[in-house]
């Protein structure tokens, strides 16, 4: 199960992501953080882009609502999905 963690500003999602890859889709659960892939490449941020894209379409909200805030050069981000709550998270992961 994926770790989400309820804070103030939204939920954190913990997540590890597979940069360079053929097409962008959700995995489900790795080792308590949702794993993705994204075809940016990981350089200039251009990955950070597309994790946050990717999220946003799959929740249905706005790419401003979705924030890596650690973890901006690693496979293992944190990001921070505003105005949401987790069980609406939980239903589009599990």
């Amino acid at each position: 199960m994926v770790r989400l963690k309820q804070t103030a500003a939204g939920v954190c999602v913990p997540v590890l992501v597979a940069p360079g890859a053929r097409r962008e889709r959700l995995y489900g659960e790795h080792d308590g953080r949702l794993k993705l892939s994204v075809s940016a490449a990981p350089e200039g941020g251009k990955a950070n882009k597309a994790v946050c894209s990717l999220l946003a379409s799959r929740l249905g909200i706005r790419k401003s609502q979705v924030r890596v805030v650690s973890g901006a050069h690693s496979r293992r981000k944190e990001v921070l999905i505003e105005r949401v709550g987790a069980d609406a998270l939980e239903a589009i992961i599990g």
